[in-house]
């Protein structure tokens, strides 16, 4: 494969990757059956407050970041556009899509946000442009202090999903079907989209 192809597809698989993620997470809230930890604090941000979803997940997203200085993580260049692109995705998402009327059909829209959520996973996370800002964050906590990425990454969820709960974020049955199923859609995704190393030609004798 030539060299500008290959990195075309990492670069295109990184910026589908983050927009789909982004529309996703806007599907699952637009379906009001539940959404993931952290889009259940960002709405209950939005709701006490009034700042935009969008606005509130890139500024998490930087303060998240920036507790990866004292883990001495280093931020890839995916690291950083995860940052800034996820939040205005959601948001073009929210002015896309409504709120269906029927229950069979925010059904489905869920369904269809949380596969897509998993796809876009295995291809932002596949191009290798590296973690996004909260995979860092447990890798960083496990390699400075050892503590268990699963603990870390449970405590964690859990105290955002609690804190945006209170302040009126949307958790509810969509919510705990996220929680066990979004790591294994993952996780194949990945399989499916994982960019290789781009290979090196023999030199040969």
């Amino acid at each position: 494969m030539p060299r500008a192809l290959y990195y075309t597809r990492r670069w295109g698989q990184l910026f589908a990757g983050l927009f789909l993620f982004g529309f996703a997470a806007a599907m699952m809230l637009r379906s009001g059956l539940g959404v993931d930890p952290w889009t259940v604090f960002a709405e209950g941000i939005h709701i006490r407050w009034g700042f935009g979803i969008g606005w509130v997940i890139v500024i998490t997203g930087v303060i998240v970041l920036l507790i990866w200085i004292p883990l001495r993580q280093k931020p890839g260049f995916g690291t950083i556009m995860n940052v800034l692109l996820l939040g205005p995705a959601m948001e073009v998402g929210l002015v896309l899509i409504e709120t269906p009327a029927s229950l069979v059909h925010r059904g489905f829209l869920f369904a269809a946000g949380l596969l897509m959520m998993g796809i876009a996973s295995g291809l932002y996370i596949g191009a290798r442009f590296g973690p996004g800002p909260r995979d860092g964050l447990m890798v960083g906590f496990n390699a400075r202090f050892g503590w268990p990425m699963w603990a870390v990454r449970t405590v964690v969820e859990v105290t955002v999903l609690v804190i945006g709960w209170v302040l009126g974020g949307s958790f509810g049955v969509g919510t705990v079907i996220f929680a066990l199923s979004i790591g294994t859609l993952a996780q194949r995704s990945i399989m499916v989209f994982r960019v290789p190393d781009y290979p090196m030609k023999s030199t040969g004798k």
